[in-house]
C-alpha cells in the first residue's frame, strides 16, 4: 500500500472551502498520509491542513463557458499536478476521466446528486426538454462510470445506482464534522424566538411556504445562503411575512455556528421533487449537531430519521398552516424541545456523523493501491 499516493481532487463548479471536497474529503485523506492536492479554479493557491490548493484565474460569464472552456482548462492544470488518482467532482468533469485514464491515471467520480433526476427538476430547463436531457445525460454518466476505478456517492439511493455500473461503488454520507459543524448552546439559554433556514434558496427548497408562516407565528426566521432563481428574492419580499427574515447572504462556517447558537428550530421544508426524497440533506444533519429540533418534509426516509429519533416534526413541505403549527409547538414547549435538540445531538455523535464516513473513505482509497 503507497501511503503517499499523490490525490487531486478536482472541481470546475464548486467553490474553494467547500464543505464535503476539502473539509471533509481532502483533510481527511491528508490525515491518513496521502499526498492531496485540490484543484479548484478562481480561488489562491496554498497549502491548508495538509492539502496543497491549486488554484488559477478564469473569468466565468455563463454556465455554458464553465462547462466547456473552463473544464478545458482544468484539464490542463490536472495533467500538469500528475497526480496518481484524479478524484472529480462535477458531472461535466466526466468529459475528461477517460483522456486522464489513456494517460494511465485511476478516476474516481464523485456524484453529489442524481443528476439525470435533478435535471427534471431544473426551472432554467425548458419543461419539454427536461426529459430528454434526463436521459441522455443518465447514459452519458453512466457510460463513463462503467469504465474508470470507482464511483463515490452522497446517499446510498444514489450508490444503488451507481453499483448497477460499477461494483466498486461506495456511498460516502455528507454526515457532520465534529470540529467544524458541531456547535452546542444549552437550550434553555436561547431566549429568542429565532428560527433558522440555512442553504441553497429557490423555490424548490420550501422558503416561500415557511416565510408564509411567519405570518402566523410569534418568530422571525434568520435565512442566510445564496439565492439561486432569478426573481425569487422579489417575490419573497413582497410577503407579509417577509418583515420578519432577517437575511445574512451568503455566511462561513464560523457565522454558520453563530447563527445555530442563536437558533431554536432549523428549517429544511424541501419540496417533494423526485430528487429531494430520497435526499440526505446536509443542514438537517447540522441542525441536528447543534442541538436544535428539526422542522422537515414529510417524506419516508427523513421521516424515519426525525420522528423514529424524536428529533423534530415533519410536515407537508407545501402548507404553511402545517409549517406553522410545528414552529408553535416547539416554540411553546420548551421542554420537549430540549429534549428533541438532545436527540439530535445523540445521533450525530452515534450514527450520523463523519468519523464513520471518513473510515470509508480512506479504505475505499487503500483499496486502489
Amino acid at each position: 500500500m503507497n501511503l503517499k499516493m499523490k490525490v487531486a481532487h478536482v472541481t470546475s463548479a464548486h467553490k474553494d472551502g467547500d464543505v464535503r471536497i476539502f473539509h471533509k474529503e481532502c483533510v481527511s485523506l491528508a490525515e491518513a498520509g496521502f499526498e492531496v492536492y485540490h484543484l479548484v479554479p478562481n480561488s489562491t493557491s496554498r497549502v491548508e491542513k495538509g492539502v496543497q490548493i491549486v488554484s488559477f484565474d478564469f473569468p466565468i460569464s455563463s454556465r455554458f463557458q464553465r462547462m466547456f472552456r473552463l473544464v478545458k482548462e482544468v484539464y490542463k492544470r490536472a495533467v500538469e499536478i500528475d497526480a496518481d488518482v484524479y478524484h472529480l467532482h462535477d458531472p461535466e468533469l466526466l468529459r475528461i476521466a477517460l483522456k486522464l485514464k489513456k494517460l494511465g491515471k485511476k478516476v474516481i467520480y464523485d456524484a453529489h446528486e442524481d443528476l439525470p433526476r435533478d435535471i427534471l427538476s431544473k426551472t432554467y430547463i425548458p419543461k419539454f426538454l427536461r426529459k430528454i436531457i434526463s436521459k441522455r445525460v443518465e447514459k452519458f454518466e453512466n457510460r463513463i462510470a462503467s469504465k474508470i476505478d470507482g464511483v463515490i456517492t452522497a446517499t446510498p439511493f444514489i450508490r444503488d445506482r451507481f453499483l448497477k455500473i460499477n461494483k466498486n461503488t461506495i456511498d460516502v454520507n455528507n454526515y457532520p464534522i465534529e470540529q467544524i459543524d458541531l456547535v452546542y448552546t444549552d437550550y434553555n439559554r436561547k431566549t429568542d424566538n429565532v428560527i433558522c433556514y440555512i442553504g441553497t434558496i429557490n423555490g424548490q427548497r420550501g422558503v416561500e411556504e415557511v416565510v408564509k408562516a411567519l405570518e402566523l407565528t410569534n418568530c422571525n426566521l434568520i435565512l442566510a445562503g445564496d439565492f439561486r432563481q432569478v426573481g425569487f428574492q422579489e417575490n419573497l419580499q413582497k410577503l407579509d411575512g417577509w418583515k420578519k427574515v432577517d437575511y445574512l447572504g451568503f455566511l462561513t462556517r464560523q457565522e454558520v455556528a453563530k447563527v445555530y447558537n442563536r437558533s431554536k428550530v432549523g428549517i429544511v421544508t424541501l419540496h417533494p421533487i423526485l430528487n429531494f426524497l430520497d435526499a440526505l440533506p446536509v443542514k438537517m444533519f447540522e441542525y441536528m449537531a447543534a442541538g436544535i429540533p428539526v422542522i422537515a418534509s414529510n417524506f419516508p426516509l427523513w421521516k424515519k430519521i426525525v420522528e423514529d429519533g424524536n428529533c423534530g416534526i415533519c410536515v407537508d413541505p407545501m402548507s404553511p398552516n402545517e409549517i406553522a403549527n410545528a414552529i408553535r409547538f416547539i416554540l411553546e414547549n420548551p421542554e420537549k424541545a430540549k429534549l428533541m435538540g438532545e436527540n439530535g445531538k445523540q445521533l450525530v455523535m452515534k450514527v450520523y456523523n463523519w468519523d464513520i464516513e471518513k473510515k470509508k473513505l480512506v479504505g475505499f482509497y487503500h483499496a486502489l493501491s
